[in-house]
């Protein structure tokens, strides 16, 4: 399954800067708003541990890590619900992301201008807020005159539930609440809710965008951004966007990690915002592991053993017959499957096993 991930924020952030770091495309960078007129796409790896240590053990002939496409956009000014900026464009390309990437400026440089004219990253995150919801209640609305004498006269079941859920997201809207802030319990007003794409029904992830030397205890405006986002319960990394492409600029692993130590960092941002997105959205990895080669999968947190077979191919899923599992850590303690198998600790699960973060999975089908 793919994932991608929207990057935004106001002009002149760091937004380009951070998804160069992210991706092998290079998005224009500079200092004047709207340098990234069409959206860039990149398709970036996920950090994983796990496969090169289990490549160490069976030598195959490739490892395929899982991936997360990144698109950024043009940046969002005020307005751009009305079509101010490159406002509509920008809303239409984020649509079909899976979430959201909020990077905010949280470094003072006299060299980088900023579109309002001063460095306060609570108001930039209130001005892209409004215009998402500005633009979700127009959407809200357009569908509430389609559905409301139908709910109201007919006997349409369907459109008396949808005609509810659009109800509860507008008030929320009117309130200058996300649609996310609704918590709607059945799951047909759950699929309601994601048939309409809503853009502040996203999950979002803050990136705060520092200076070097605020990179591993932020600053004041990292403080001022957290206590500003504490009642979402949303996630807030903080990353230092040029420190990372410098990072980036870099050509061997063991080059970059004494540049992170001497940054006084364990693991650079990137690879803690790819982590991040996926914890954001209850994604985890399932690994199968063979001579051929050793590859990450991704699945939901909670799939059952059918279900990830499918991602695979869906003729594992239709014909699934059991599922022969290994753990992690007991491949490394013991060095091989075979080893594995021998002390007994190959497990062979049925349709009702839930999948673990990290099971090497093998799965026999018939079709």
């Amino acid at each position: 399954m793919s994932l991608q991930c929207g990057i935004v924020g106001l002009p002149n952030v760091g937004k380009s800067t951070l998804f160069n770091c992210l991706s092998n495309a290079k998005a224009q960078s500079a200092n004047f708003p709207f340098c990234t007129i069409e959206p860039n796409v990149g398709v970036i790896t996920v950090p994983d541990e796990r496969l090169t240590r289990l490549a160490e053990i069976v030598k195959p002939g490739r490892v395929v890590p899982t991936t997360v496409e990144i698109v950024d956009i043009a940046g969002l000014v005020r307005g751009a619900s009305k079509g101010e900026g490159l406002g509509n464009q920008f809303l239409g390309n984020i649509r079909q992301t899976d979430a959201i990437i909020h990077v905010l400026r949280c470094f003072d440089d006299g060299n980088v201008v900023h579109v309002d004219g001063s460095v306060d990253p609570v108001r930039d995150k209130e001005i892209i807020d409004t215009e998402l919801q500005l633009k979700d209640l127009e959407t809200v609305e357009n569908r509430l005159r389609k559905v409301e004498k139908i709910a109201q006269v007919g006997q349409d079941k369907t459109a008396r539930l949808e005609y509810d859920v659009l109800t509860a997201i507008r008030a929320a809207l009117c309130e200058g609440r996300a649609a996310r802030s609704v918590g709607f319990e059945s799951k047909d007003e759950q699929r309601v809710m994601r048939d309409l794409f809503l853009l502040t029904a996203k999950p979002v992830l803050y990136v705060c965008n520092v200076d070097e030397k605020s990179a591993v205890a932020g600053n004041a405006y990292v403080e001022a951004v957290r206590r500003a986002i504490a009642p979402e319960g949303a996630e807030l990394l903080v990353v230092a966007a040029q420190t990372e492409a410098d990072i980036a600029e870099l050509e061997t692993y063991e080059e970059r990690q004494l540049f992170l130590a001497d940054c006084g960092l364990e693991e650079s941002g990137v690879s803690r915002l790819i982590k991040s997105a996926y914890k954001m959205l209850d994604l985890e990895t399932f690994i199968t592991a063979g001579e051929m080669e050793v590859k990450a999968w991704t699945y939901r947190r909670g799939w059952k053993a059918p279900q990830c077979a499918g991602v695979i191919h869906t003729d594992f899923e239709k014909g699934f017959i059991r599922a022969e599992v290994i753990k992690y850590d007991d491949y490394i303690r013991l060095g091989s499957e075979a080893a594995v198998r021998e002390a007994g600790l190959l497990h062979v699960e049925g349709k009702e096993y839930e999948v673990c973060d990290g099971d090497i999975m093998h799965f026999r089908f018939n079709v």
